[in-house]
């Protein structure tokens, strides 16, 4: 009776050996999960300190009569952040995909760029604070005055 409900082609074709499943697979898939959450993390951080950066901007000491670089500064933050999003996005569903087909090599080039990216958003912080020592010193003149307290360093009179 069997005989007759099995079709031609079926008996016909090789026999095909299942492909053996990773048995790490789920936790490769939940590690991938993290990371990307871990990235958006730092995405959301990056633009958040743009923002902030942006913001104090605004109160900038009287004694700057320019409004500075520093909001070019708050912009390549929130840029850099923003840029995060897309490529680690992009990233996930394509680790997700290599875990899946089991064929996932890591790749340097997303430390790398990240890497840089940071490397130079943090030269540009260490270059605004160390060519407006204007900031600096109205911030604590204000201060002074707001406090009633005289500010007493180096070079200070």
């Amino acid at each position: 009776m069997l005989f007759f409900l099995k079709s031609p082609v079926t008996e016909s074709k090789t026999s095909i050996t299942p492909k053996k499943v990773n048995p790490n697979r789920v936790r490769d898939h939940l590690a991938n999960e993290r990371t990307y959450l871990s990235w958006m993390r730092t995405a959301i951080a990056l633009m958040g300190f743009g923002m902030v950066i942006l913001r104090l901007r605004a109160f900038h000491p009287p004694l700057v009569p320019r409004p500075g670089y520093g909001w070019k500064l708050g912009l390549m933050f929130a840029l850099v952040g923003l840029l995060t999003v897309f490529l680690t996005t992009a990233h996930y569903f394509t680790v997700r995909r290599d875990i899946d087909e089991d064929t996932y090599e890591p790749a340097d080039r997303w430390v790398l760029l990240f890497s840089l990216a940071i490397v130079i958003l943090g030269a540009g912080i260490i270059y605004f604070v160390a060519t407006s020592p204007d900031l600096l010193i109205g911030s604590m003149m204000t201060f002074e005055s707001t406090v009633g307290v005289r500010w007493v360093g180096v070079g200070a009179n």
